[in-house]
């Protein structure tokens, strides 16, 4: 048995070492798929590119048109600052998403449709093609808007700015005078629905208001009829003017006139202590001397001071006339009587001024008094009518609330009638669509690239894929990893040779006892081979070419499985080789004939056993034809040596096998004593002994004569034996697995081995002209 083939390497130089060889094993992965499959890798990219060139050509050229919308309510702020608050209020994000939704609603894009009739228009008509035209009479209107609709919208994007409320609006269409034209359509469609929208809402608002103020107005009519109704009901006369201390909207006539009484009330107090004054006053300058000046001085009566004047000259004249002619003169004497007079004058004057002013004071003093006994009576009235006014507050409160309420959503209905005359939005067009002078789709490069990059990836996963999916033999290493045997040699294809299909079943029928088979005589050495032993040669010239051809390739093949079976036979006893197969047609029995003839053309004693009992072909490819087997020799019919050929080239023992009917019981044959004798007794006459057996997939005969065969040769067809049934049956078998001397893959291709190998291993210039 072979030692193992793939031995655990110490690695010594830690992760580095390990890391480079796994690069290098991917590097030659690599390389080895490209050379594989370097038509799949440059065809299907090609093909690609073709596709990409031939859509180019057949799709129509589409253009794209935008136009930028701009989401901003300043401007409606300038025309109604009356309800908008001061400054400007930056718009939510989502405000802006919720107009971006907006725009690419159906509800807008079936206006644009309708706005510009396309449902008549082919290119919205549906089923457009570069042969044909829809035809857009044959449904109903609401069917060729639908269609038209689906048509705009896949064509339709809407977009917003970064970080800005800036929408931007693009259609694309094969004609660029209509990708302008809908694109400015569909913002024209939007500013007319939020126009629509605001005249819509403003609207059925001020209905709504309408409605409250009616409501209002009815109330506050209902609220101010309470008001009277209580006044009327508790005799609460309203003067119509504010009480300011009360708190109140209006002033009852109670108050009023408890207001004015007590006016007059300190009015008369007033008068009352001023005429007091002047009384106590006139009293005083009663008591003083009238000649004292003080008297006219303090009342500045015009008769008092007139009568003060003419007694101060009486007495001027008195006492002139006294100091000139006595006190006791007649003049002085009269004038003494006139001075008395005017001084009773003065005093009744001032009786009757204080007369006067006690009556004053008298009349002031009853005023006052009257006043108070009014002002008493008017105040214990005031607080019965304030009892009744807490219920007149309410009611009066209530009158109040009702008319602001009234004025307020008045107020607001005036300003929502004055809103409908505004024909402005929030959004306004600040960049309209042009018709675009370039297409936008397809782009050639962009295409090309895609095709390209979709090429290469699509030729490396078929590449991958037929790598993964060939699941055959193509290297010796593949073999030996996969079987866990050396690989002996790799055959190549020779000229002329392909493979074979599995000859045609035979019917089985009975006859041949194994069991009573019987031996003939001891089997004729090399040297005293008779002179009438049949000489044989190969029909095929490919049975023994590596002998007709000795510098090629091929031989060389067959030179390393002999170099092998000599190195195994310096270890053990390696004289019985068999050579077998997993399926019939992999060239099992050509490798046996060819090795045999080289082993016999080096000088060693070989014999060729054809011993496939289901399809024996050495009988059938020697000429001329053998007229008995080794069959025969264990029947007793005839002995070894009148059934042993040879081929006079190379001096082959040839050991064929003649059939007249397929044994039903081969494995039995091949099992039995007598056959183990007859390799017994080859294996003593012959260096090697080699056995082309049936192969082990098909039959069981092979398993039969494990234990007798030294060791096997599994032959593999290159390129199309599947690695599964090959370790299906063969591991399944561990002593045939045990006792193999080696693999060998038989018909190779050699240039596409090449592909798997490092190149010129098999076809340099040493055997180029030889393989």
């Amino acid at each position: 048995m072979d030692m193992p083939l793939h031995r655990t390497r110490v690695n010594y130089s830690g992760g580095r070492e390990e890391a480079s060889s796994s690069m290098s094993a991917l590097i030659d992965q690599l390389s080895g798929l490209a050379r594989r499959q370097y038509r799949v890798i440059l065809i299907v990219p090609a093909v690609a590119i073709a596709i990409g060139l031939l859509y180019l050509l057949v799709t129509p050229s589409q253009y794209t048109a935008t136009a930028t919308l701009l989401i901003d309510s300043s401007t409606l702020r300038v025309l109604q600052n009356q309800l908008q608050p001061q400054g400007d209020i930056p718009l939510d994000t989502l405000q802006v998403g919720s107009q971006v939704e907006i725009l690419a609603s159906r509800k807008l894009g079936l206006d644009v449709v309708r706005s510009l009739k396309l449902a008549d228009d082919p290119e919205f008509a549906g089923g457009w093609s570069l042969f044909s035209r829809p035809d857009v009479t044959s449904n109903t209107v609401e069917e060729r808007e639908q269609r038209a609709l689906d048509e705009f919208l896949a064509h339709r994007s809407i977009t917003r700015g970064d970080k800005t409320y800036a929408l931007n609006i693009s259609y694309t269409s094969r004609s660029p005078e209509t990708a302008a034209k809908v694109t400015n359509a569909i913002a024209e469609a939007y500013i007319d629905d939020q126009l629509g929208a605001k005249y819509q809402t403003v609207t059925r608002a001020g209905a709504w208001l309408q409605d409250r103020i009616n409501e209002l107005k009815s109330k506050a009519a209902t609220a101010d009829r309470a008001v009277l109704e209580f006044k009327e009901k508790n005799n609460i006369v309203d003067l119509g003017g504010p009480n300011v201390s009360a708190g109140s909207a209006s002033r009852l006539i109670g108050e009023q006139q408890l207001f004015e009484l007590n006016s007059q009330l300190a009015a008369a107090r007033g008068a009352t202590s001023e005429a007091k004054a002047r009384l106590d006053r006139i009293e005083q300058v009663r008591k003083m001397d009238v000649s004292e000046g003080a008297v006219a001085d303090i009342l500045k009566n015009e008769v008092i001071t007139r009568l003060r004047n003419q007694y101060v000259d009486l007495s001027a004249r008195e006492a002139n006339i006294s100091t000139r002619y006595g006190a006791d003169h007649t003049a002085a004497i009269n004038l003494r009587d006139q001075m008395e007079e005017t001084r009773r004058n003065i005093r009744g004057e001032l009786g009757r001024i204080a007369g006067s002013y006690k009556s004053d004071y008298e009349i002031a003093k009853t005023r006052e008094e009257s006043l108070e006994r009014s002002l008493a009576s008017l105040v214990s009235e005031g607080q019965l009518t304030n009892r009744d006014r807490l219920g007149l507050a309410e009611l009066e409160s209530s009158a109040k609330v009702y008319h602001t309420l009234y004025d307020t959503f008045l107020q607001r209905y005036m300003e929502a009638i004055q809103q409908q005359s505004f024909p402005i939005t929030d959004a306004r067009v600040i960049s309209p669509a042009v018709a675009p002078k370039k297409k936008s789709k397809p782009v050639a490069s962009f295409v090309l690239a895609i095709a390209l990059t979709m090429g290469l990836m699509a030729s490396f996963g078929i590449a991958a894929w037929r790598e993964a999916v060939d699941g055959v033999f193509r290297t010796g290493s593949q073999a030996e990893q996969e079987l866990g045997v050396r690989c002996l040699s790799v055959i190549p294809l020779a000229a002329g040779q392909a493979p074979r299909a599995p000859s045609p079943p035979r019917s089985i029928a009975t006859g041949f006892d194994a069991e009573a088979g019987r031996l003939g005589p001891p089997p004729q050495t090399v040297e005293n081979v008779a002179a009438d032993t049949p000489h044989y040669a190969f029909i095929d010239p490919l049975k023994r070419r590596a002998v007709d051809d000795p510098i090629s390739v091929f031989t060389e093949a067959f030179r390393a499985i002999k170099m092998r079976a000599w190195l195994e036979s310096t270890i053990r006893e390696n004289r019985l080789i068999g050579i077998t197969s997993t399926v019939a047609g992999e060239g099992k029995s050509t490798v046996a004939a060819n090795l045999a003839s080289l082993l016999a053309d080096a000088g060693r004693r070989v014999i060729l056993i054809d011993a496939d009992l289901r399809n024996p072909t050495l009988a059938r490819s020697l000429t001329p034809r053998p007229s008995a087997g080794w069959l025969e020799v264990l029947s007793g019919k005839i002995d070894l040596a009148q059934a042993t050929g040879r081929d006079a080239a190379t001096g082959l023992a040839l050991l064929p096998l003649l059939l007249t009917e397929a044994p039903v019981h081969s494995d039995e044959v091949l099992a039995s004593q007598g056959f183990r004798t007859l390799l017994d007794r080859l294996r003593e006459s012959y260096d090697y002994v080699i056995v082309d057996l049936p192969p082990i997939a098909p039959v069981v005969d092979v398993r039969a004569i494990v234990p007798v065969i030294d060791s096997f040769v599994f032959v593999v067809e290159w390129g199309s034996t599947r690695i599964k049934a090959v370790r299906r049956h063969l591991l399944a078998e561990p002593d045939l697995h045990d006792r193999l001397l080696g693999v060998v893959l038989n018909k190779a291709d050699l240039r596409v081995l090449e592909k798997f190998e490092q190149p010129g291993v098999y076809q340099n210039g040493y055997y180029r002209s030889g393989s």
